[in-house]
C-alpha cells in the first residue's frame, strides 16, 4: 500500500431557501452527518435550522445518520447549515485484498452475501436497445478477466469518454441518455457506472459526500471542495470499494462519505416541501466548503 496520510477537515454545507410570501413547511428530512468508516473518524458535528424546527434522528436502511424536522409556524426563508469536522485517513494507491474466489470475473457472490446485496444487484433502469449492455462488452476482452481492472476499465471509459457538465436541475439522466449525449454531471456519472456495474452483476450502491479538492485538479469542484457522488461496488474480501468516474479514482483518500443508497433518489442532502405555488419559491442557494481544520 502507498503511503497513508491523515488530514482533518472541516465541512460547512449551507442551504437557503427564500419565499415571497410566508409559506407552511412540511416536514423536511436531512442527510448531512458524514458516515464513520475505517478511513473516516468524525470528530465534531452540528446542525443549525432556521426557523427553529424539532428535529428527530433515525437511521434509514442502509445505515445513514437522517433528521427530520417538522416545523409549526410559517415563515418566508429556510436555512439549513451543517459543519462537520472530520478525520481522513486513506491511501492515495490503495491495495484491495479481493478474495481468490473473486479476483476474476465473472465470479459468483456466496449465498449469504447473494442474499443481503439484494436489490443492488438489479440495474433499475430499463436498456430496451441494450446500448448499455453493449457498450460494457466492449471493456470485456475475454472471460474470465481480472476483476479489478475490469471495473477500472470501465470507470476510466466514462472519464474518457462523456464530457463532465455540471447542470443545475434537479434529477438524473437515464445512463443511455448519458452514452447518447456522450455529457453528464457527477451524479450521471455515477448513475451510469453504478448501471454498468449491475448489469455485470456486481453489488453496487451510490454514494453522495463531498469531494476533497485542496489543489483543484479533480472535476467536480471549483473550489477546495464540493458536494459529489460516486459508486461503491462490493468485491469479496475487499468489500465495498469506492470508485469515482468522474475523476477516474479508486479509493477514498479524497471522499467523505454521507450517504449510500439502491437509488440516488435516497440519498439526497435535503428533501422536503411546502404548502403554497410554484411562484413562492423565489431563490435557492448552496454553498459548501471542505478545507483543513
Amino acid at each position: 500500500m502507498d503511503r497513508v496520510s491523515m488530514v482533518r477537515l472541516k465541512i460547512q454545507h449551507g442551504t437557503t431557501y427564500s419565499y415571497a410570501r410566508k409559506i407552511v413547511l412540511g416536514p423536511h428530512r436531512f442527510s448531512l452527518r458524514p458516515r464513520e468508516s475505517p478511513d473516516l473518524k468524525l470528530i465534531l458535528f452540528d446542525l443549525e435550522i432556521a426557523p427553529q424546527a424539532k428535529i428527530n434522528w433515525s437511521h434509514d436502511v442502509a445505515g445513514n445518520s437522517i433528521a427530520i424536522a417538522e416545523f409549526s409556524s410559517p415563515t418566508d426563508y429556510l436555512s439549513i447549515t451543517s459543519c462537520s469536522i472530520v478525520e481522513l485517513t486513506a491511501a492515495t494507491w490503495p491495495v484491495f485484498d479481493i478474495a481468490p474466489t473473486a479476483s476474476r470475473y465473472p465470479f459468483l457472490y456466496s449465498d449469504d452475501d447473494w442474499a443481503d446485496l439484494g436489490a443492488l444487484l438489479h440495474p433499475q433502469y430499463a436498456d430496451p436497445k441494450s446500448l448499455l449492455e453493449n457498450w460494457i462488452e466492449g471493456f470485456i476482452m475475454q472471460r474470465p478477466t481480472d476483476t479489478l481492472a475490469l471495473l477500472k476499465d470501465i470507470s476510466n471509459g466514462i472519464f474518457s469518454q462523456i464530457s463532465y457538465k455540471s447542470r443545475e436541475a434537479e434529477g438524473t439522466q437515464d445512463p443511455t441518455e448519458t452514452l447518447n449525449k456522450a455529457s453528464g454531471s457527477c451524479r450521471d456519472f455515477a448513475v451510469l457506472f453504478l448501471e454498468a456495474a449491475r448489469t455485470l452483476g456486481f453489488g453496487a450502491r451510490i454514494v453522495s459526500g463531498y469531494l476533497y479538492n485542496p489543489d483543484e485538479i479533480y472535476i467536480g469542484s471549483l473550489d477546495a471542495g464540493a458536494t459529489h457522488a460516486w459508486v461503491e461496488i462490493y468485491v469479496p474480501g475487499a468489500g465495498w470499494i469506492p470508485f469515482d468516474p468522474t475523476n477516474r479514482t479508486v479509493g477514498s483518500s479524497n471522499l467523505i462519505p454521507v450517504a449510500v443508497g439502491r437509488d440516488i433518489r435516497q440519498i439526497t442532502p435535503v428533501t422536503g416541501n411546502f404548502h403554497g405555488t410554484c411562484s413562492d419559491l423565489i431563490d435557492m442557494s448552496v454553498q459548501v466548503t471542505v478545507e483543513k481544520e
